[in-house]
């Protein structure tokens, strides 16, 4: 299949490399505001270059992927469905959470396929987890913990575009403590402190947060996230249920040292960025795109799915500012 590619920064130069090796992709069709990149992807990987998304389009392919900046992300899913070409799209969905629910209901009624990038949902561990969970395997569950800890923080300008760390990092722990659980959160109490970059409390961000969230069922999760774990780039879950108790990330590359004596787990050299954590993860949720494609699979994470998280986010944040529990049903009729 020809699949093109919309913005080549850092995740679109990757999801160029991996699909320019998966067997399903015969080419690729790509396009930058940066003329250089889309040169550099032409040369690297043979792909033809469009002059605007207008024109990749176009030039009859058979899947799009949008990497490009968040503000673009709306009108270029809606192109994409417009032009009646599956897209896949890096999270957010949108800017803010209104422009995500007015591209939800843009597309509402149509059958063009749309997969959100949430790449957790296709790391081993995680699907393994979720495995066990559906099987009963743990019993009854009564705590999550969830962990995303970057090794530094990201630049000024990255951190005042981000929208906040909720919306930005722990999104991903939002989403897949719905995915890993099967159950939905009903009320966060969150809290956060700046402990290192200026920038960030510049911003009115928090460089380090914790949040306790309430499932549907009434399970505990608690989700801790920082810019700042020099030791490596973090990505953990624990699931403790009545019968069993199971944990997502414990290899030998996890970025913790054990201080007990005579243990030497983990003996490995630590993660220390998040394309390191999840290249097969990223592989695999390409792959599941060329598959939705193909028509022989559905969305594995719907724009539906992508706000669900988004939700999430907004209450914590809502909830850092006032310091008080929320209740997602106060944000989503806000």
């Amino acid at each position: 299949m020809r699949i093109g590619i919309l913005g080549l920064g850092r995740i679109g130069a990757f999801h160029a490399e991996t699909l320019f090796g998966l067997d399903a992709v015969e080419s690729l069709v790509v396009a930058d505001p940066f003329a250089e990149a889309a040169k550099a992807a032409a040369e690297r990987f043979g792909a033809q270059v469009a002059d605007s998304p207008e024109a990749l389009l176009a030039a009859g392919v058979d899947g799009l992927v949008v990497a490009a900046a968040t503000d673009a992300h709306p009108a270029l899913i809606l192109a994409g469905v417009e032009a009646g070409v599956p897209v896949f799209c890096e999270k957010p969905v949108a800017r803010t959470m209104a422009e995500g629910v007015e591209v939800l209901k843009a597309v509402q009624g149509s059958d063009v396929p749309i997969q959100i990038g949430y790449n957790r949902r296709f790391d081993a561990g995680f699907v393994a987890a979720r495995a066990a969970v559906q099987a009963g395997e743990l019993g009854m569950l009564h705590t999550v913990r969830s962990t995303t800890l970057d090794p530094a923080p990201p630049p000024a300008a990255y951190i005042a575009a981000s929208g906040g760390i909720f919306r930005d990092c722990s999104v991903h722990d939002f989403d897949i403590i719905r995915w890993v659980t099967g159950h939905e959160v009903t009320e966060v109490y969150a809290v956060g402190g700046n402990r290192g970059a200026d920038y960030i409390k510049a911003a009115g961000d928090a460089d380090t947060t914790g949040a306790v969230l309430t499932l549907d069922d009434g399970t505990i999760a608690v989700v801790s996230n920082s810019r700042h774990n020099k030791r490596g780039y973090d990505v953990r879950m624990e699931l403790h249920g009545f019968a069993d108790s199971i944990a997502v990330g414990l290899d030998d590359k996890l970025p913790l040292r054990s201080v007990e004596p005579g243990v030497t787990f983990p003996a490995g050299t630590p993660h220390d960025f998040f394309m390191d954590r999840f290249t097969d993860a990223y592989r695999a949720e390409l792959t599941a795109f060329t598959e939705v494609v193909a028509g022989t699979r559905t969305s594995p994470c719907t724009v539906e799915d992508a706000l669900e998280a988004g939700w999430i986010a907004e209450a914590c944040t809502l909830s850092l500012h006032e310091h008080r529990p929320v209740t997602l049903a106060e944000v989503r009729t806000a």
